[in-house]
């Protein structure tokens, strides 16, 4: 029973892809719509990243302090909650 229910469901799903395939067809943009796109997703030249690398540094050592807090502030929360918690449930 459990191959003719996985069977049915093949079968619909098969037929859902038939009708999306038909109707769903494919479309070309305008090329207005790619020369914006283009013009937005550039990459920055060599240099451009050179620059910004230092900044890069900074940033994961304000982002791996901010983490360790994190985890210190959850840490003393979790304890007070044992501590003191679970006398009153």
């Amino acid at each position: 029973m459990v191959r003719k229910n996985t069977s049915d469901s093949d079968d619909l799903l098969l037929d859902l892809e038939q009708r999306l395939a038909g109707t769903l067809q494919p479309i070309r943009p305008s090329r207005a719509v790619v020369v914006r796109l283009r013009e937005r997703l550039h990459f920055p030249d060599r240099a451009v990243i050179q620059l910004r690398l230092p900044d890069w540094q900074r940033m994961f050592f304000v982002f791996g302090g901010v983490m360790s807090g994190m985890l210190v502030i959850i840490t003393i929360a979790r304890a007070l909650f044992h501590l003191v918690g679970r006398k009153h449930f």
